[in-house]
Order: C-alpha cells, then structure tokens, then sequence
C-alpha cells in the first residue's frame, strides 16, 4: 500500500516561527497579516510588505502558504479585505483561510484557492457539499469525534465530492494545541467584560483564570479549587494518529502561533514524525512515549484527546500557565559570525553563561538552533568556564547567527524554583 499524502500544517506567528516550522518538517503554514486573524492579539503578526518575502520563503523550500482573514468580518473591513487578498494574490500566496462568505467570495473573485475556516463549525456531509462550490479544504468543527470524521471522509470518496480544483475536498482537523471552552472557538467572554472580542482576534482568555461561584441568595462563595474550570488541556493526538489518519483526514493542523518558534519547531517535528512512521508502518509505543516527551518540554498545559472518542466534558489544566519541563532564560543577543572556524559571538545581557549549559539560538534566518557549551571563550582572553553580564563570548555554532538573534539557557523546570 503506498503511502497516504498528508499535509502538516504549522503555524508562523512570526518569522522566526515559520522557519522553525519548516526546519520541523511542516508541508504547510499558515500566518496573520495585520488585525483581520483569530491571533490578531496574541501573535506579532506580519504586515501586508512582508507577503512577497513569506511566499518566497515558503517557495524556496517547498512548503504552501496560506494567509488567515477568519473573524468576523463588518462593512468597515471590506476595503482591507479586498486589498490583504489582492497583495496575497500579486505574491503568490497558496491559499486563503476564510470563514466569513464575504472573504469568499472575493477569493475566489480573485481565483485564489480557499480553505474553510474551523470558525465555520462544520459537522455533516451536506454543509461539506455546500463549501465545496468554493473550496478544496474544509476544516471540521473541533467538537466532531473521529466516528463522525471518518462518515464525512467516506461520504466525500463515495459521492466523489469534488472543490473548485477538481480534486476531492480535502478534510483538515485541529490535531494539537491549545483548545477553547466555546464551540470551534466562538467566544464571548472577553467581549462581554472588556470589550475585546475573541471573534476579531482579541481574546484576552478569561477562561485561562481562576473563579469563584456565589450563591445569590445569601451570598455564600465557593472557591473552585484544583481545576480551572474554562481551561481546557492541550489538545493532543499523537497516541491514537493512526485512527485520525486511517478516518480519512489528509491534513493535521497543529495550533500555536501565538507560542514560541522553540513549541513549534519541536511539536511540528514530532508530528512529521509521527506521520512517516504511520505510512511506513512503524508507529511503536515506545516512539509515542518518546514524542510525548519532547512535547511536555515545551509549552503544554497539559495533554488529552479532545473530544475525539466523544467525551462530553472537557479535561481542564489544574494550573493558569505552562506545564512545560523546561523553560528557556534570556542571555543575550548574536554579536558576529565567523563562517571559516564557525564560531558565533553573542554579547551576554543577563544571566551567565557557563560551559556544559544547554542553549537554544532563535532568528529570523536560523529559525531554531539548539546545541549544548563544550567551550567558551569570553572578550578575546582567551577559553573561559563562564560568561557574566557585559561580556562578549564566544562558541561554536554550525549556522551563522545574526545580530537580531537571540540567545536562551534551557534548564529543566526545578531548578528554577
């Protein structure tokens, strides 16, 4: 049996992101272009200028690009719109991520291809049939066990259920990542109390914090406590990917462009593994322990498999933030590179550096470099144990760094308490 073209799908919240993604073996990513995206808040962003030079990032290795214009869109948009897709369409973006019929149909206006966003809320066959006048991708809503996944899969290979490019629609889901309490994310919380509007990109996560419940007749308070009762756990996939694949599914999303490019590169990494084992016929508990692993190092608020084998409730995070096993400390920035020796120069801006350290290097050209300190050498004295505020030191490093570059210690959780 050969084996199955599925696309992963990474986020870019930045550029430093999107290398990381395709260092991590992503087929496809997906970035927000000024504030028309469901992270127009909590990611940098990019702007409209930097769209040729996406497109030619993503042309030179290979992997699709596809710009997100999915919140809630109102009269007062529509010239942005028209002119974010007529900027992505002059630079060869691969797709558009729409769930407003507005940014449809100017899409397809401009013969752009589309994909329908999970903000659609998509659950049965027909709502599939009806998008799929427009679109070659359709996004399932998050809430969809696999049984139901694998009825709309079947029913697109038995009814030939074709998009715009003649190819049958092909199913996306939300395989990892942060989930949302609301239904496909559609929430209303943050509006109603700060007037910021989940549903235009500004979610400013209410439902991340802790809360007390008040009885209104006399006033008694209880604390909820060990959950954090709005606060889903990450979404993961991992240990059952061969039922997501075998149901049907031809890309996996993996959620993240508002985390760090260390979160992407690592998750997007295992995922592409995951993936070539599943079509070699190699996927082992022993390699799924071993990915579960390298995720729980970064950002994760815990792990569970969604609504996928149709839970009705969901598992909620017992703590407000990450539950990572490493956390990366800031020392310093690239100062030069030395191609010949390959040895990078970074000037420390915090904490020390000392030989033995794990270190992790992120930039807009060498997305993320990981490496451990077998030597030191600090302000043209020569080799050194350690590197102090102030200093300029330097180590081998087998890509060149650049002056925008940041350096990071990796250390295990506990020794930071």
């Amino acid at each position: 049996m050969s084996a199955k073209p599925i696309e992963l799908m990474a986020p870019a919240g930045s550029f430093e992101s999107m290398m990381a993604a395709i260092q991590g073996g992503a087929n496809s990513v997906y970035f927000g272009v000024e504030q028309l995206n469901m992270r127009a808040r909590s990611s940098i962003n990019f702007s409209i200028s930097d769209l040729p030079e996406i497109a030619a990032l993503c042309e030179r290795y290979k992997v699709r690009s596809y710009l997100t214009l999915n919140t809630i869109i109102y009269d007062h948009d529509v010239r942005m719109v028209q002119t974010l897709l007529t900027a992505a369409k002059a630079a060869s973006i691969t797709a558009v991520i729409a769930a407003d019929q507005a940014v449809i149909a100017m899409a397809r206006q401009l013969q752009m291809e589309v994909h329908i966003s999970t903000q659609v809320n998509i659950t049965n066959l027909e709502t599939v049939r009806f998008y799929s006048l427009f679109a070659d991708v359709v996004v399932l809503s998050r809430e969809l066990s696999i049984r139901r996944i694998k009825a709309i899969c079947d029913g697109i290979e038995r009814e030939q259920i074709k998009g715009p490019s003649g190819k049958l629609v092909a199913i996306e889901v939300f395989a990892h990542g942060a989930l949302c309490m609301a239904v496909s994310g559609k929430c209303y919380l943050s509006l109603h109390t700060q007037n910021s509007s989940a549903n235009r990109g500004a979610c400013l996560q209410n439902c991340r914090r802790k809360y007390k419940v008040v009885d209104m007749e006399e006033g008694h308070e209880l604390e909820i406590d060990n959950e954090y009762i709005m606060s889903p756990k990450d979404l993961c996939t991992i240990p059952f990917i061969d039922q997501l694949l075998d149901a049907g599914v031809r890309v996996l999303k993996i959620e993240g462009r508002g985390k760090g490019p260390e979160y992407v590169k690592t998750v997007t990494q295992c995922y592409r593994e995951a993936i070539d084992a599943y079509n070699a016929h190699a996927l082992t508990p022993e390699k799924i322990d071993r990915w579960m692993q390298a995720m729980e190092k970064v950002y994760n608020r815990g792990f569970w498999g969604g609504y996928m084998f149709g839970q009705q409730l969901g598992e909620w995070t017992d703590s407000s933030g990450s539950k990572a096993s490493t956390r990366k400390i800031y020392l310093g920035r690239g100062h030069h590179y030395y191609p010949k020796s390959q040895i990078g120069e970074f000037k420390i801006e915090s904490y020390p550096l000392q030989v033995g350290d794990q270190i992790m290097i992120t930039g807009k050209h060498i997305g993320v470099y990981e490496t451990s300190i077998t030597s030191l050498h600090v302000n043209d004295a020569g080799a050194a144990s350690i590197a102090n505020k102030g200093d300029i030191c330097a180590f081998p490093v087998e890509v060149p760094i650049h002056k925008t570059d940041k350096l990071y210690k990796i250390v295990p959780v506990e020794e930071m308490a």
